[in-house]
């Protein structure tokens, strides 16, 4: 059977009830998992350019390939303008969605079990949110699980009629619940309602997408503490420990792997995820992918035509002060996070929110302090990277969880490793250890528990 189908048959995906009582995350599950969170964050990081390239993105061929934007205020909504964003202030609160439709996949993705699983808009299999502090001194890109239960808001739909509100639904049937119109603004009402952050900007790719956009990044150096191996995804996966460069299908299928990384579950694929994003993090400093501008504007124009954004990210210039905004954070203040969960009591395969330390997390974001890791932080899927030479940082939470500092530098070998320099401290207590994350200047590798 062909991977993409085994994995997203799963009638999770469409809302229904397992018969079978597992822990989460560990049924065998039947859908591909888009996973744009490493991608969807390339549209995020690579394709908002370097100060060098301003001039590169603001071209008319990145214009010209660019699909059509849409709205994140729906029929009624207040609309609320974009607030002011300049290369040294504006807080950026930036959500990007990975959906599953098969519509447009091509081969593989076109047979009638595929097509049942997911078609028109599909569902947003992968929510992240990127979050670019006010003054542009730390970042955060915060990914939520995909089977996370949480209450829902009221969405208008393709038919002009609303959805109702849901007191209790899978964060990844937001999508769906807006169609194509209002799927997107939809995402976007309710990680605002669960956050209390205002979210302005959006976009989302399809699977091709992340395809086409790990072509145009030139592949990215990940290393594997151990063999990854996957047939549960197309192509399938058949990788050897070490450092591995990965591109194109490859890529995506390791960014969809669940069965070949951590605890075969969504939470250790999230992981997995965190990883691939800070070695793409550190490769793009590292060879200052940022300031060149032939680079730029291929990944710009990648992303333009695979990806929908919103109407507030349809101005180049806007883009240009929000690639300047990433480049003065610098990779020791830039944290991947899991948004924090723990198993729902009343059913295992399913999530729902850890109120403490969300409540801790949410307010970070919410002040625009940093978001500080705890001391065993990696997740299930990343182990530290015995060979990247690091120290701990004042106020990183760091010492016994690998949370190394400074920015990163190609080692002799190629390799990114971490400097000696350290960030200010933090006045903020660091997440539980049971929050998982790593910050970009930590040098990790994949591994299968």
């Amino acid at each position: 059977m062909d991977g993409s189908v085994e994995q997203d048959t799963d009638p999770e995906v469409r809302g229904e009830p397992h018969a079978g009582v597992v822990r989460h995350g560990r049924l065998p599950r039947r859908r591909p998992a888009v996973f744009a969170a490493q991608a969807v964050a390339i549209a995020a990081a690579v394709v908002l350019v370097g100060a060098g390239s301003v001039a590169a993105v603001e071209t008319w061929q990145v214009v010209r390939s660019a699909k059509p934007p849409v709205s994140l205020a729906m029929p009624g909504d207040d609309v609320r303008a974009a607030p002011t964003l300049t290369a040294q202030s504006g807080e950026v609160n930036l959500l990007l969605v990975a959906t599953d439709t098969r519509d447009g996949q091509g081969t593989g993705f076109d047979d009638p079990a595929n097509r049942a699983a997911s078609s028109g808009v599909g569902n947003n299999d992968t929510t992240i949110l990127v979050h670019i502090a006010a003054d542009h001194t730390n970042m955060a890109v915060v990914s939520f699980p995909r089977d996370l239960v949480i209450p829902v808001p009221a969405c208008t739909n393709d038919t002009g009629s609303v959805t109702p509100a849901s007191s209790a639904a899978m964060l990844n049937t937001a999508l769906a619940r807006g169609g194509e119109r209002h799927g997107l603004a939809c995402v976007a009402k309710t990680v605002e309602q669960l956050t209390g952050l205002r979210i302005p900007y959006a976009g989302m790719i399809t699977f091709d997408g992340v395809v086409a956009m790990a072509d145009a990044v030139g592949g990215v150096r990940v290393c594997l503490a151990t063999p990854i191996r996957d047939q549960n995804v197309t192509p399938p996966l058949d990788l050897r420990a070490g450092d591995q460069e990965l591109s194109g299908a490859e890529a995506a299928a390791f960014l969809r792997s669940r069965k070949g990384v951590g605890d075969s579950s969504d939470l250790g694929r999230i992981s997995n995820q965190q990883t691939f994003m800070s070695a793409l993090a550190r490769q793009t400093v590292s060879a200052g992918t940022l300031t060149n501008p032939a680079t730029v504007l291929r990944l710009a124009e990648t992303a333009a035509a695979h990806m929908t954004l919103s109407d507030t990210l349809a101005d180049p210039a806007t883009l240009a002060r929000m690639a300047l905004a990433v480049q003065n954070v610098g990779l020791s203040e830039m944290v991947f996070v899991q948004y924090p969960v723990v198993d729902d009591p009343a059913d295992p395969n399913r999530v729902i929110v850890a109120d403490g330390a969300a409540e801790q997390l949410d307010a970070a974001l919410r002040a625009g302090e940093p978001v500080v890791l705890g001391t065993d932080s990696l997740g299930r899927s990343a182990v530290l990277d015995p060979s990247a030479s690091a120290s701990p940082s004042a106020g990183s939470g760091s010492s016994a969880g690998g949370q190394s500092s400074g920015s990163a530098a190609p080692s002799a070998t190629g390799q990114p490793t971490a400097s000696t320099s350290s960030p200010a401290p933090s006045t903020r207590s660091p997440l539980p250890d049971s929050v998982s994350g790593q910050r970009a200047d930590t040098v990790t590798c994949a591994a299968k528990r």
